[in-house]
């Protein structure tokens, strides 16, 4: 009898569907330019060549494998569960987003292209790209939000120093939806001799699976960790969830495995339609950016105005592999609001001496309600950024607490 294979080797089918979600809904000029994609990522994903270089990249230059931190202050200061941190934000450019750009900037020198053309909400994946690009020696273009390049200014200049160009979105809420606009536009322009690095587990096949391939050696890495520091798999592994790259990735290593996943979407300032980008919470099944899944509509049924203190996860959909999780029950979705992501990035700044990137306290928030009301359990949260590029922000509009 032939046995089963694996969810990751199984997910995506051949089209890109997890179930009903994915797929590739783009127009006849970028057909071809995308299967040339999907073949050459097919192809390498199999090549020991590519496959030892990306290790060497992850080793020397990238400074992998990040630890998992034992958080004892932050637990004893909750009362209740243990909470460990997968500690991205010591990641080279400090989060997750490099695992995938070194990555894909290595595809695109397979494919011959001479430049990279991405969008960014925090500026965290611009960086990334921009970084890879200087390390691989091509050009690079990133598209982000004006109000996004004024919120996250560091990452923006952090971008510049690198050599890439930042090309602000100025249309519609200026924020991460837009950016994805102008940056696909841009890409129509000339699909020779340029590679789209989308930046999320989002977008038409093969980018949510190839980002979350290339994202799964969180999840690995962390499973092993863990296990070698208790002699047990985590009760519970936590994330953020704006598109949902970090999440699949430390969802990746434990798919298969009797832990609670949990995806954390932004509440913002609450339930109403434009103060949120909570999509699975609130959302219906819907196409944008070339992919089915659930999305924010409006009352046109266009995509909806969003809102997140995370530039990184105001995205008015999700990727269809965390709407497909949700649907067969695999993953628990939670929500955290502005304020409270606000609490925990002091709360873990003040106790434990790490400043959490504003997107990845959405994470420790829940985490943090999370061990008070499961005392006896063990929780992964996957730290997927350092907050550098947010304490300019933070403090100007919210005063400094005594600890």
């Amino acid at each position: 009898m032939q046995s089963q294979k694996p969810y990751l080797e199984s997910m995506p089918d051949e089209n890109g569907y997890f179930g009903k979600f994915g797929g590739a809904f783009i127009p006849p000029q970028l057909e071809e330019p995308f299967r040339e994609i999907r073949e050459a990522y097919e192809k390498l994903s199999k090549s020991h060549e590519y496959l030892h270089e990306l290790r060497k990249i992850r080793k020397h230059y990238q400074g992998r494998p990040t630890p998992v931190y034992y958080a004892k202050n932050l637990s004893d200061f909750c009362g209740g569960g243990q909470i460990y941190l997968k500690r991205e934000d010591l990641n080279h450019m400090g989060a997750h987003k490099l695992n995938h750009c070194m990555a894909e900037a290595l595809l695109a020198k397979y494919l011959g292209k001479k430049k990279l053309i991405a969008e960014t909400g925090a500026g965290q994946h611009g960086v990334a790209l921009a970084t890879a690009a200087a390390y691989f020696g091509l050009e690079c273009e990133i598209h982000m939000g004006e109000v996004d390049i004024a919120k996250e200014h560091p990452n923006v200049v952090r971008m510049k120093i690198l050599g890439a160009k930042v090309v602000p979105a100025t249309h519609g809420l200026k924020t991460l939806k837009e950016a994805v606009d102008s940056a696909f536009e841009a890409y129509l322009a000339d699909t020779d001799t340029q590679m789209f690095a989308i930046g999320s587990v989002v977008g038409p096949h093969p980018f949510p699976r190839m980002v979350r391939d290339f994202q799964s050696v969180v999840g690995f890495e962390a499973k092993e960790q863990f296990f070698e520091m208790t002699g047990k798999l985590p009760d519970h592994a936590v994330a953020c969830v704006g598109g949902g790259s970090n999440a699949m990735g430390l969802f990746s290593g434990f798919i298969e495995d009797p832990v609670a996943l949990h995806g954390v979407e932004p509440l913002g300032r609450g339930a109403k339609l434009g103060e949120h980008a909570a999509t699975l919470t609130y959302g219906e099944e819907g196409v944008m950016h070339g992919f089915n899944s659930i999305m924010l509509k409006d009352a046109e049924g266009n995509p909806a105005p969003v809102h997140s203190i995370g530039s990184g996860i105001d995205y008015p959909s999700v990727g269809p592999e965390h709407a497909y999780l949700r649907d067969i029950g695999r993953t628990t979705v939670g929500t955290c609001n502005d304020d409270d992501a606000i609490n925990a990035f002091y709360k873990l700044s003040q106790h434990e001496g790490i400043i959490p990137a504003l997107e990845s306290a959405h994470a420790v928030a829940y985490a943090m309600k999370l061990a008070k009301t499961h005392p006896k359990d063990a929780i992964l949260v996957n730290l997927s950024g350092r907050g550098d590029k947010d304490i300019d922000y933070v403090v100007e509009h919210y005063p400094i607490p005594q600890k």
